[in-house]
């Protein structure tokens, strides 16, 4: 795989109280063969997350034909499982509805922020979003001991099945506690009522890479294909080195995976918007092309752009 970088898109102009900065964990939502909507979180001053998108050309990304001027999901109520802030993790279409799996978050005092999932649904091709319980579809248990989020979700061979995050265990690092955390699978009948599987697909590697986010997966050539990112635990926030980076993984399972990162075919530019970080990827093809489209610099402060497959 090879990706040839086209540029940026866009990044918040900080005019609105609930989107000072970022545009955070982009996710591509062809609405037709001429329209391509791009939700991502964005934050308020107190760095509470919310959901919102813009429209662009579909064969152009760069394009911009619309901006969303409202939020389509907002942070719950004081206590609740999202009271910090809501940021989407992946969409898909479900009897003519929208059905929007969230990462949802809580703060945390020795864990800095506890995460879980949420689900909403819209009857309105994404403009707004209702979430569909007041508790989160699935949280921290036996095996997922700190938290759980970033679920990419697909409908294949009659099962719903989930790839997410499970964070295993928070480490003290220059008196910051860091999460390190995997990818796990589940598996659901309904999209509602998930079965964990105890099944570790991706796991970090002490050292090397503690940490694989927002894992996005598609299927193509019979092959299970998995867009991740990867970071270290040390310095992340300021070593390049360090600092979230996409790798790429196949499986013929979907359970069972094997790490092809020096494959991901896309690395930081040199100078830039997305010169010290680049993750949270997302993909759609449209027109025989794959296009990419991704975060830089801040976990998604400079924005996103996009790269299309050679």
């Amino acid at each position: 795989m090879k990706w040839i970088k086209k540029g940026h898109i866009f990044k918040p102009t900080g005019e609105h109280e609930w989107s000072k900065s970022h545009a955070q964990v982009p996710f591509a939502y062809p609405l037709d063969d001429k329209t391509l909507r791009i939700f991502f979180a964005t934050r308020d001053q107190d760095s509470c997350s919310t959901v919102t998108f813009i429209d662009t050309d579909i064969a152009n990304p760069s394009k911009v034909l619309y901006v969303h001027d409202k939020p389509c999901l907002q942070k719950g109520k004081p206590g609740y499982f999202d009271d910090a802030g809501t940021m989407p993790s992946w969409f898909l279409e479900h009897e003519g509805k929208i059905y929007l799996y969230y990462t949802a978050w809580n703060k945390s005092a020795t864990a800095s922020y506890i995460l879980s999932i949420g689900l909403a649904i819209s009857e309105d091709q994404g403009l707004t979003f209702q979430k569909q319980f007041e508790g989160p579809l699935l949280d921290r248990g036996h095996y997922d001991p700190i938290w759980v989020g970033q679920p990419c979700v697909l409908k294949d061979e009659g099962i719903w099945k989930m790839w997410y995050l499970s964070c295993q265990k928070i480490e003290y690092i220059d008196n910051h506690p860091e999460p390190f955390y995997n990818v796990k699978y589940a598996e659901s009948n309904d999209g509602i009522h998930w079965e964990r599987k105890e099944i570790t697909c991706i796991d970090f590697i002490p050292g090397d890479i503690d940490a694989i986010g927002r894992p996005c997966v598609y299927k193509e050539d019979g092959i299970y294909k998995m867009l991740h990112s990867n970071r270290g635990a040390n310095s992340y926030r300021v070593d390049k080195t360090k600092s979230y980076r996409i790798g790429y993984s196949e499986s013929n399972d979907g359970k069972s995976w094997i790490r092809k990162d020096e494959e991901a075919g896309i690395e930081k530019s040199e100078i830039g918007w997305d010169s010290e970080m680049n993750e949270y990827c997302t993909t759609y093809v449209h027109d025989g092309k794959r296009y990419l489209i991704y975060n830089g610099n801040g976990f998604g402060q400079s924005g996103f752009g996009y790269a299309i497959s050679e």
